[in-house]
This record gives structure tokens, sequence and C-alpha cells, in this order.
């Protein structure tokens, strides 16, 4: 009896360290700014759809393909750093009668939820904040790869998603109606295993 529990420790140790994938723990992936994209859309008066780019944009996402729901994403998007390709109008919105961005340089958005929508879509629940406001806000995501990334030669994830938000419940809302309150955020991003 002594042998048997003296062979079969070893052997249970062993077959533990060949547990399934789908038994691992969630994976650890830290935002690259340099491939992460995210662009801001509104309506000019009917006319266009002007664009803004967020440029160094970090996060870390937390992802469980077998368990979606234990999965989370936190975004810190700096707007002190928004570009609109127009500098009479980037200048303005870093003012206060926009994104104020002497008193608040950057938006966040903490996830609550991550529901599985089949097809590897998502969408991700969470609270977005701008200018000191906090509002519910819903990513709807595409997980676009996951597995060893052939540059940085480490496990790497990437995500598209999309979210309308109305700028008027941030009080970044000058000239609504007339230029379109309804936002839709666009981002793109690659994030690369940190754990």
């Amino acid at each position: 009896m002594m042998n048997f529990k003296k062979m079969a420790l070893p052997l249970l140790a062993a077959a533990s360290l060949y547990a399934p994938l789908s038994q691992a723990e969630a994976m650890h992936y830290s935002l690259d700014p340099d491939h992460t994209s995210v662009i801001v859309t509104w309506n000019h008066f009917g006319f266009s759809h002007p664009t803004a780019d967020i440029p160094n944009t970090k996060g870390t996402v937390v992802f469980d393909k077998d368990h979606p729901e234990k999965s989370r994403v936190d975004v810190t998007l700096p707007v002190s750093q928004i570009d609109t390709h127009v500098p009479a109008l980037t200048k303005e919105f870093l003012g206060p009668d926009y994104f104020n961005t002497a008193k608040y340089p950057s938006a966040v958005f903490h996830s609550t939820k991550v529901i599985a929508k089949g097809d590897n879509k998502f969408d991700v629940e969470g609270n977005l904040t701008i200018k000191g406001i906090t509002k519910p806000v819903t990513l709807h995501a595409t997980l676009t790869k996951q597995g060893l990334h052939p540059m940085v030669k480490k496990q790497a994830i990437g995500f598209d998603a999309t979210a309308d938000i109305k700028r008027s419940d941030f009080k970044v809302d000058k000239y609504v109606p007339y230029v379109g309150d309804d936002v839709t955020l666009t981002l793109s991003t690659e994030g690369y295993a940190s754990k």
C-alpha cells in the first residue's frame, strides 16, 4: 500500500501539468498602444461624418474563452491627445466647451459584464467616465484572433469593437442638435500576454 501511494502522488502531480486548456486560468493581456486604434465619428450638420483619433490608448484584458463571463476589460483613453486633423477643432475639443482636458485628461472604461453572443462576438457591458461623469456603455466586440504572435513571441489577442454614446450624457454637447449628439467609438486592438 505504501508503494502505491509513493507512485500515485508523483503520477497525480505530473498529470496536473497536462490539464486540458479548457481548465487553464484566464489569460491576462496588456493592450499595445502602437497597435490600438480608437476612432470617434459624429454627424456634421447632416453633411458628413468627420472622425478624430485618440492615440496611445492603454488598457488590460482578462479573457477566458471557455468562461467569457469571467472576462473583463479596462481601458484608459487619453482624450488630451485627441486629434481631429483640423487644428482649430482639436484645440476646441481640448477646451472647456468639450473635453476640458486640463481638468479631465483621460476617459476610462471599466467592464462590469461580458456576454458571449456566438461566432466570436461578445457584448462588453461597463461604465464609461468622461469629464468625471460615468454612464453605462456596451462595447460590441469581435474576437479577431488569439494565439502566439509571430513577431513578439508572446501569446496575443486581437479585438475589434464599437460603441454608440450620446455626447450630451457627458456634457460634451456644444452645437447639439445641429452637430450630432450620437457618437460612435470604433476600437481595434492587439494585446500581449502579461502573465
